[in-house]
């Protein structure tokens, strides 16, 4: 049922937020945001704590193997990174039915997000297939190292399906405000994983390819129980299952901005890995490591972002400005304080993870000296990923295309410099650092004002 609140309006036009209006945030957006983002927690980090893994059961192999995965494994995540629009955007307009009281309704839209994504996933098989080849030589893999990269892109290219339906299900799920069933499906879906990649790999003697069957087999499972679930879901509320092929066109048409907004985001950690592949071997190995810690920590921050969206859809939904104002000021120092906490763990593990992913010192020296700038990140990082969130859950996706593009426009210049100096994987990160501080500057400026806070069931 809509939330009764003293700022609802009626569905469509923009209200911007008043003043003096009570709302009863500060009682209750702890609690809601905490029931929201603690599984949500679980579930962001369950998948790159068992990439971490992977990369430690791959490195067991040597330098040429672990870099041969992260060329191999950075297409297939920026292929997966690029459809996230999946997820945010079936979080939203569920998240706004469910506050206008269209919970079936916001399920059937749900339905063919998940149709969408599951014929952009096959799209995506075959393009990753017949394009291994050209993709690994753009990256610039080296000769050594891109049989290994083809190998595992290959194989893996046969989860996109899997991985791009169950992408738009997770977001049914967050716009109905659960993330419980998430984490259990994630954890479920990452024991898999591991144990078939630890088994093809270490025992089997399959090598990378071994590491990309197990993702494979992992992601179908994770589809299918998160189809069966909204099945369960459908039957209960009396949404249709059944996709229309008008109701995906409408899917798609609306995810082209998100789509945008994902690809200049995307395009920075591309290029940023081009960047390593052409200082070496080494390097790449290095970047990719640190880049997968910061990944980590990216995606437990995170969680307070998918609170974020899951809230600020509902309460613009029911029409609760001031509430969502005020929930998103309070997710807002939450995320400056997560940072902190993470900057500390960082540091704390910084004399003993490299040695974790492989006995090359060279690769070890610079892993050390790039996650002294990863952890200082982490606080301004806490910032972006919660407000980003909240401009995604508010249907803002055309302010976070501008702003995201804006973003890529300030990196490429220092993501060049770093390789026309022959610079080191912590310049590469202090450039990634710049990145993060345009992010930060245009979204708090965004929020500061009253453009993006449009209420009702679509915005």
């Amino acid at each position: 049922m809509p939330e009764p609140d003293p700022a609802r309006a009626a569905p469509g036009p923009q209200q911007p937020a008043g003043a003096g209006v009570p709302d009863r945030a500060a009682s209750t957006s702890a609690r809601e945001i905490l029931r929201l983002a603690v599984p949500a927690f679980g579930a962001l980090v369950a998948q790159p704590l068992f990439t971490l893994i992977d990369a430690a059961i791959v490195g067991t192999l040597g330098t040429t193997a672990l870099a041969g995965l992260a060329a191999g494994a950075q297409v297939f995540t920026t292929v997966t990174g690029l459809a996230i629009f999946l997820a945010y955007g079936t979080t939203a307009v569920v998240a706004r039915r469910v506050g206008a009281g269209q919970v079936a309704r916001g399920i059937t839209d749900g339905i063919e997000g998940v149709a969408l994504g599951l014929a952009l996933g096959l799209l995506a098989t075959a393009g990753a297939w017949l394009g291994a080849p050209a993709l690994l030589d753009w990256l610039g893999t080296s000769p050594a190292a891109t049989p290994e990269a083809l190998a595992y892109l290959r194989t893996i290219s046969l989860a996109f399906p899997f991985a791009l339906a169950a992408m738009a299900a997770i977001g049914v799920l967050r716009g109905l405000q659960d993330t419980a069933t998430t984490l259990w499906i994630t954890l479920a879906a990452v024991l898999t994983n591991l144990v078939l990649a630890a088994w093809l790999v270490l025992v089997a003697g399959w090598g990378v390819a071994g590491s990309a069957w197990g993702t494979v087999v992992a992601e179908a499972l994770a589809a299918g129980l998160f189809l069966a679930v909204l099945a369960r879901r459908a039957r209960r509320h009396g949404a249709t299952l059944r996709p229309s092929r008008a109701g995906v066109l409408v899917a798609a048409r609306g995810a082209v901005p998100l789509f945008w907004r994902t690809v200049a985001l995307r395009a920075v950690f591309v290029l940023a890995i081009a960047v390593a592949a052409r200082l070496g071997d080494a390097e790449l190995a290095a970047y990719y490591v640190t880049f997968t810690v910061w990944y980590l920590l990216a995606l437990g921050m995170d969680a307070l972002a998918i609170a974020g969206q899951a809230l600020l859809g509902r309460h613009l939904g029911a029409g609760a400005v001031h509430t969502a104002r005020a929930v998103t000021w309070q997710m807002t120092r939450w995320g400056v304080g997560l940072g902190v906490v993470l900057l500390v763990l960082v540091l704390a593990a910084r004399p003993w993870l490299p040695g974790l992913f492989g006995e090359d010192p060279a690769v070890q020296a610079m892993v050390a000296a790039a996650l002294l700038v990863v952890a200082l990140q982490q606080p301004l990082a806490g910032v972006v990923f919660v407000l980003d969130g909240v401009l995604l859950g508010a249907g803002d996706a055309g302010y976070l295309a501008a702003a995201q593009a804006l973003a890529l426009l300030a990196f490429a210049p220092a993501a060049w410099w770093v390789w026309a100096s022959r610079g080191s994987v912590t310049d590469l990160w202090l450039a990634l650092t710049l990145f993060m501080v345009v992010r930060a500057a245009a979204f708090a400026h965004r929020v500061r004002g009253t453009a993006w806070l449009v209420v009702g069931a679509a915005r």
